[in-house]
């Protein structure tokens, strides 16, 4: 979805706002293609690294969704800190603490 945004922000730069509409598509591609590799060759490998990341990138969406509602649409600020939690929930399950801090075997996917 970062990757998205960013593309979508590519194609609505203005010249009188180009340096923020570069820095700001540079920022969600990149941030981007940084999730999907945590979530690709971290999570999936059952990494401890990935962990991190992860719990920051959902701490992150609870602020966004904090100022979406606070931006007057209430029902998306609800499915994106609903979103957020449950993926801080499955990281923090037993399961997947112990593969991810090292409990488990990391030559396997979590899934």
């Amino acid at each position: 979805m970062l990757i998205v945004l960013g593309i979508a922000e590519a194609l609505t730069i203005q010249s009188s706002r180009l340096v923020l509409g570069l820095t700001t598509t540079a920022f969600f591609i990149l941030y981007g293609v940084g999730l999907g590799f945590v979530a690709v060759r971290g999570l999936w490998k059952a990494r401890r690294w990935s962990r991190g990341p992860t719990v920051f990138t959902q701490l992150i969406q609870l602020l966004v969704a904090y100022s979406v509602w606070n931006g007057g649409a209430p029902t998306i600020a609800v499915v994106l800190a609903v979103l957020a939690v449950a993926v801080l929930v499955c990281l923090f399950q037993k399961a997947s603490f112990d593969a991810l801090i090292g409990g488990g075997s990391n030559d396997h996917p979590v899934l």
